[in-house]
């Protein structure tokens, strides 16, 4: 009696063992739950190479060794048709070295926005701004640091928490901030590449 095994393959899957297994790339799924695990337990891949690297891969060829596994199995693939493991190797973590690569990308990212703050306030002249508001409607000069500088200050802050919609391990709401739409938006174009890149057979330097 044939029995169908479901499978979704991820586009992409990072990995820290060299034996892979077909449960480590994709979901599966059957009806008979002891061919389910012996589909799930099937190796698919060996890593022989000792170096972080990313390999694209084929389903097809995961079906083909499903079916030599097992000749009663239909393979239904519900997920990518090409997809790429990434390959890390196992090391241990330095909590250290993340902290200070974290701290340093946030010194700059905080340098970065401040000075592009500061130069668009220069450059539509704010604090003009701010001056001849406060001097139209109070009557008197402005000294600098008044109730407008501060609410524009707050404002600039709750602005800028509610269009990212994050703050700290906090969420406004249940939407994707804009950071992970791009990185996720980078990632599939990452993915995409690799998969076209490795279905290219030309030769000749490709610059496009």
């Amino acid at each position: 009696m044939s029995k169908t095994v479901y499978l979704n393959i991820n586009e992409i899957t990072e990995v820290r063992h060299k034996e892979i297994q077909l449960k480590d790339v994709a979901d599966v799924y059957c009806d008979d739950s002891a061919t389910m695990n012996k589909c799930k337990a099937m190796r698919i891949k060996t890593i022989h190479l000792d170096q972080n690297k990313r390999y694209v891969e084929s389903a097809l060829d995961v079906i083909k060794k499903l079916v030599e596994m097992d000749p009663t199995i239909s393979v239904t693939n519900v997920g990518k048709v090409e997809y790429i493991i990434d390959y890390h190797k196992p090391k241990p973590p330095y909590w250290a070295w993340q902290w200070a690569k974290t701290i340093f990308v946030c010194i700059i990212c905080f340098c970065g926005a401040s000075f592009a703050i500061m130069t668009f306030n220069n450059d539509v002249s704010v604090t003009d701004v701010f001056k001849e508001i406060y001097k139209i409607v109070m009557r008197k000069e402005s000294s600098g640091f008044t109730i407008m500088e501060v609410s524009y200050s707050v404002g600039l802050f709750l602005g800028i928490v509610g269009f990212f919609n994050h703050f700290a391990k906090f969420k406004i709401n249940t939407d994707p901030t804009p950071i992970e739409v791009e990185m996720r938006l980078y990632e599939d174009n990452v993915s995409k590449t690799l998969i076209q890149n490795d279905g290219r057979k030309e030769s000749d330097i490709d610059v496009t």
